[in-house]
């Protein structure tokens, strides 16, 4: 997730500064950046360039600036109110498919602030279709399905899911399992669902779930076991809350090819692996990508992991899971672009 934080006062500048320092240590907040004061200059550019914005102003301020750019659930990006003295986290726009509950729940934790979030299913206890969507990584073939299935769940009716039973939902089931929201539903099994999608059908409405491509991009010193890269997975996806059944490719650079310890562990869970050309990586550019000088003078390119997992992602795929060291192993990760 790429964050704006914008304030307008001195005192909520500081309160800026202090979150993003909090915000850059954590692996799936992909970048921060600070704007102060010109709300109206600003705002706009926002709106386009990130994933969430971080707004440390009155309300008034901050709804009249938005008002003009707000289209939908689906595209606008997740808006979230903070007070001058950091006393409360409002979560204001695109609570569920935008992020901005969640990552209000987040940045209340990391300011000791209270958290306000209004959306009917969480005051409710209630686990909306929308909110596993944005949780999983799918995508949603009918949003205007989303309002009335989310009143269905409200009101504590069972929705069906129905799935393939040749491919492995893990990450379905255990989500389900864990979450501490409730949802009224049943799983059914058909050979006839694509093995990338999950049918969700109440009366006659019916929407689609499909799997966004995840890849998780490698980089790792020569010789590293397959236990340590398997390690640095694990780490890096829980910290996304998916199961690894949820990883659709492995990726690293075509000098990794031979690599016994990424060979291996792309055998142990069945995920295929693949090892982009070094002409690919040179030529790739990202202004969400960090770079390494080592890396550039050893091999020529900026990194692997990183880079290598947009590319296998596809065109305008985006990180969610920035570079990070586990002794020895580089992990990254990249999500396809469907809405």
């Amino acid at each position: 997730m790429k964050v704006a934080i914008i304030s307008v006062s001195d005192k909520g500048q500081k309160v800026a500064e202090d979150l993003k320092e909090k915000l850059d240590m954590d692996s799936t907040i992909i970048r921060t950046d600070l704007y102060h004061k010109n709300v109206k200059k600003y705002f706009p550019l926002l709106f386009s360039e990130y994933d969430a914005i971080i707004a440390i102003m009155a309300s008034g301020i901050l709804i009249r600036s938005i008002a003009p750019l707000v289209e939908s659930k689906i595209s606008d990006p997740a808006v979230i109110n903070i007070d001058d003295n950091a006393n409360f986290v409002i979560s204001t726009l695109s609570g569920h498919l935008g992020g901005a509950n969640k990552l209000t729940q987040k940045i209340a934790d990391l300011i000791g602030a209270t958290p306000v979030i209004t959306t009917s299913t969480d005051v409710n206890n209630k686990l909306g279709i929308d909110v596993i969507a944005k949780d999983l990584f799918l995508s949603i073939d009918n949003t205007k399905e989303i309002l009335f299935f989310n009143k269905a769940i409200l009101e504590g009716n069972e929705i069906s899911f129905t799935v393939n039973p040749n491919k492995n939902f893990n990450y379905l089931f255990d989500y389900l399992n864990n979450s501490t929201l409730e949802i009224n539903l049943s799983i059914n099994f058909s050979s006839k669902v694509p093995t990338d999608e999950i049918h969700v059908e109440y009366g006659d409405h019916h929407l689609t779930l499909t799997e966004r491509k995840i890849v998780v991009g490698i980089g790792c010193r020569r010789g590293k076991e397959c236990e340590k890269i398997y390690h640095g997975l694990i780490e890096s996806i829980g910290d996304l809350n998916i199961d690894v059944s949820r990883v659709n490719m492995l990726a690293s650079a075509e000098i990794k090819k031979d690599e016994k310890g990424i060979l291996e562990l792309s055998e142990k869970l069945s995920i295929p692996v693949e090892f982009v050309e070094l002409d690919k990586l040179k030529l790739f550019e990202s202004n969400d990508v960090s770079k390494s000088e080592f890396v550039k003078s050893k091999f020529g390119i900026w990194g692997v992991c990183e880079p290598s997992a947009l590319i296998m992602a596809g065109f305008d795929s985006k990180l969610i899971y920035k570079k990070t060291s586990y002794d020895g192993v580089t992990i990254s990760i990249a999500v396809e672009n469907k809405n």
